[in-house]
């Protein structure tokens, strides 16, 4: 797949969706107006029911989501753009309220700090059931099935969500998966569910349509992260993938962890998008040095729509504004003028 520049739309929870998981046509013009980025990377998107668990994001498990997402990836390509898909499943993130008050589900019964967000306000994260040998095939059934809708959607590709502090990654760090079974105790065991998720997902688009985002340390803790995610870069080198996305900074706090990303990329053989925090200047430095084949930004993105544009001219840029970054209506969403826009 060519790109038109090495500048891509990062994943970014908007909370602009309704109960039913099901974009519309706001959500396809917030995207088509991003279009003239290299590829758009959807926002988080549930793989099932048992896995959608923030109020207002959408799904890709039902025929209207299917519908929804045809409406959004039609707009994006007349507009010449690329879309994958972030296939999303939560795990213990997710609250009971939002799944029929059955129990979320997690490699191990440890519930996650913190509150979760449900449509009654914020609620304490309950204690996850242990997924069963069974049960996690089911689940890399569920991601294949997303897979299928996801081509019948119309998408130029896939994107496992591997960040954060969602269901893979609960897998993959030992403070959060105290197996004793296949997918438990070595960085090998732990690792398993996510290359199984990317060979059923390979099946489906074939790999060089699937990419991958990692966070190391970023939300879930690993007692030996360096030497976890090494491996599990190494390890993706079997595939081709379409790039391997590393979000190396969080947006949202000071404290970065203390992971040597330049070691991570240099043992990846395929495409890396660096992701966090980056500006100009940064990304044209990472791209310079060879340290990135693309960047992707995602802050810039929301109250930019037009940021390949912006960041030719090296600006100017709108303004943010963060009370509108979650949840709301058209206000902060689709309204931020692009240069051509003020111009007129």
């Amino acid at each position: 797949m060519e790109t038109s520049n090495r500048i891509i739309m990062a994943a970014l929870t908007r909370a602009r969706i309704g109960r039913d998981g099901v974009p519309t046509s706001v959500n396809a013009k917030y995207y088509a107006q991003r279009a003239s980025a290299a590829m758009i990377i959807t926002e988080a998107t549930a793989i099932s029911p048992q896995g959608l668990g923030w109020v207002d994001t959408p799904g890709i498990f039902t025929e209207e989501q299917i519908e929804g997402w045809r409406e959004v990836t039609d707009a994006v390509h007349r507009r010449g753009g690329k879309i994958f898909i972030q296939l999303w499943h939560m795990g213990r993130e997710v609250h009971p309220d939002l799944i029929g008050g059955e129990a979320p589900v997690a490699p191990s019964p440890i519930a996650a700090e913190g509150e979760a967000h449900t449509y009654e306000g914020k609620k304490p994260y309950a204690v996850p059931r242990a997924l069963t040998c069974d049960e996690i095939q089911g689940i890399i059934s569920d991601y294949k099935q997303a897979a299928k809708n996801a081509l019948k959607a119309g998408f130029d590709g896939v994107e496992l969500h591997a960040a954060g502090p969602y269901l893979p990654a609960q897998f993959l760090h030992d403070s959060s998966n105290h197996r004793t079974d296949a997918y438990g105790g070595s960085v090998e065991n732990r690792a398993r569910f996510i290359f199984e998720v990317i060979s059923a997902l390979s099946e489906v688009w074939g790999s060089n349509r699937v990419g991958i985002k990692l966070s190391p340390e970023i939300s879930l803790t690993d007692s030996s992260a360096q030497e976890t995610y090494l491996y599990v870069v190494n390890q993706l080198n079997r595939y081709n993938l379409a790039y391997m996305q590393m979000m190396e900074r969080a947006w949202d706090r000071d404290e970065q962890p203390a992971i040597d990303h330049i070691q991570l990329r240099d043992a990846y053989n395929g495409r890396y998008v660096a992701n966090g925090m980056y500006d100009l200047e940064s990304a044209k430095n990472a791209i310079a040095k060879g340290s990135a084949d693309y960047v992707s930004f995602g802050r810039l993105f929301i109250s930019n729509p037009d940021l390949v544009e912006r960041l030719a001219t090296n600006g100017p840029y709108n303004e943010e504004d963060m009370s509108s970054f979650f949840a709301g209506d058209e206000r902060g969403y689709v309204d931020y003028p692009s240069l051509a826009e003020e111009s007129a």
